[in-house]
């Protein structure tokens, strides 16, 4: 959080959000008597304040798998899953 003085007594405080937030629409088209179509906005905010920023792209990847379907894999080796190389104890210079 940070604070700006505005001057004359007047602070404005800042407060920053790691809000994430999915957003779909959903369409129901109708034939018959009512023909037409309805759209519903769905909107879903998860706040990933209280998570390691390591561990973001994780969250990301599964909440995109459980509601959109799909993921995206970027350059975060968790998000490879790899799993992390086993190494004798004289080999802790190699990575």
């Amino acid at each position: 959080m940070s604070e700006i003085f505005l001057g004359n007594g007047d602070n404005l405080s800042i407060q920053t959000s790691k809000n994430v937030e999915l957003r779909e629409t959903l369409e129901l088209k109708v034939w018959g008597e009512e023909h037409g179509s309805y759209s519903l906005d769905v909107k879903i905010i998860a706040n990933f304040e209280s998570i390691p920023e390591k561990y973001h792209e994780i969250f990301l990847n599964m909440m995109t798998s459980k509601y959109y379907g799909r993921t995206s894999f970027g350059d975060n080796p968790f998000s490879k899953c790899i799993p992390p190389k086993v190494k004798k104890w004289y080999q802790f210079w190699k990575q």
